[in-house]
């Protein structure tokens, strides 16, 4: 028997360390590049980001925002059935860092597995994990994080790191009494795979002493993608997912995408109808959190009020390789009283 599923819990973790534009022109001043930290956050709309203490690792990003997920959904960490992880900075290449969140949280009783398609991962884990809600009577209650560190797997001399910033957000699944999820879709165009990424520590090249000194075990843009890429797909993922859903574009109530451009948000809104208000816009407080930027805008939204349970929610993710993924859904936010509302 299919069943729906939705999300009726979220949570956020951002690191104490708080790094604005200033702290990064001193930085690059004097150098060859000191209009830099300028010109991109005019061009992005970037204001600060939070960087991870040297002991905090991805997983611990994560366990964050899902402990504060499952305390506001009163469920346990024993109570839960899997846990997907979505990150392009796991703690380890293996094993995989969803089953270092299982121990550090406590959840013995989960699966476990990780999603690794960049800014693509949450909504592929929602879309995922729903699918598996609906199809595995033994699968109830799922836990989907999306954790990003990128900044530690940079050079801190490289001006991109104006764009990193360390976070983590988490979502609870159940089957849902309403609609739930109700549509999912995914693009990719693989021939921007060699645009940005780590290109040394895999199969391809291993991590060597040549590699080190050339910088290629650190992430690295190596060719610029289309200024306007984003602008072209996104448009085309919410007519698909709309039309899945059985509703016009102007209907959706939230619509959040990708949080590394406010003008190519505010863009897309223009050509696809969606009031500009319904898009949060939200790297000027938390800078680019990559995997994680996705689901930190949706609780960022559901605790501000921008939407709340029971409004058509759309989530928009798009990232290197190129990777894009969406779902729409209508949330089932669990109050405190631990009832659906």
């Amino acid at each position: 028997m299919v069943r729906p599923a939705t999300v009726v819990a979220t949570g956020r973790y951002l690191p104490a360390r708080r790094v604005d534009n200033d702290e990064l022109r001193a930085r690059f001043a004097g150098g060859d590049q000191a209009d830099v930290i300028d010109r991109f956050e005019a061009a992005s709309g970037i204001r600060q980001r939070y960087w991870a203490d040297p002991a905090e690792n991805t997983s611990d990003l994560a366990v964050a925002a899902a402990q504060q997920a499952l305390e506001r959904a009163g469920w346990a960490a024993a109570d839960l059935d899997l846990i997907l992880v979505g990150t392009d900075t796991p703690d380890r290449i293996t094993p995989a860092t969803s089953t270092i969140v299982q121990g550090k949280l406590g959840a013995h009783r989960a699966g476990t597995f990780d999603i690794g398609c960049a800014c693509a991962s949450f909504p592929t884990a929602l879309a995922t994990a729903a699918g598996l809600i609906a199809t595995n009577p033994s699968i109830r209650r799922v836990l989907v994080i999306g954790a990003y560190l990128m900044q530690r797997l940079a050079d801190a001399n490289d001006p991109m790191v104006f764009f990193y910033g360390d976070g983590a957000g988490a979502a609870l699944l159940a089957p849902a009494d309403g609609p739930g999820l109700v549509a999912s879709h995914f693009l990719a165009d693989g021939r921007y795979a060699d645009h940005w990424g780590i290109a040394a520590g895999g199969t391809e090249e291993p991590a060597n002493p040549a590699a080190l000194a050339a910088g290629r075990t650190t992430v690295q843009l190596y060719k610029r993608y289309p200024p306007t890429l984003n602008e072209q797909q996104w448009p085309t993922m919410i007519d698909a997912l709309a039309r899945q859903a059985g509703v016009a574009p102007a209907a959706i109530r939230l619509a959040v995408f990708t949080q590394i451009n406010a003008e190519s948000i505010t863009t897309v809104c223009e050509q696809t109808g969606i009031p500009a208000e319904r898009a949060p816009r939200l790297m000027d407080c938390y800078g680019y959190t990559g995997s994680a930027c996705v689901p930190i805008a949706l609780d960022h939204a559901l605790a501000s009020g921008l939407t709340k349970s029971g409004e058509l929610v759309t989530l928009i993710g798009s990232g290197v390789g190129y990777n894009m993924a969406g779902v729409a859904l209508y949330p089932e936010i669990i109050d405190q009283q631990g009832s659906r509302g």
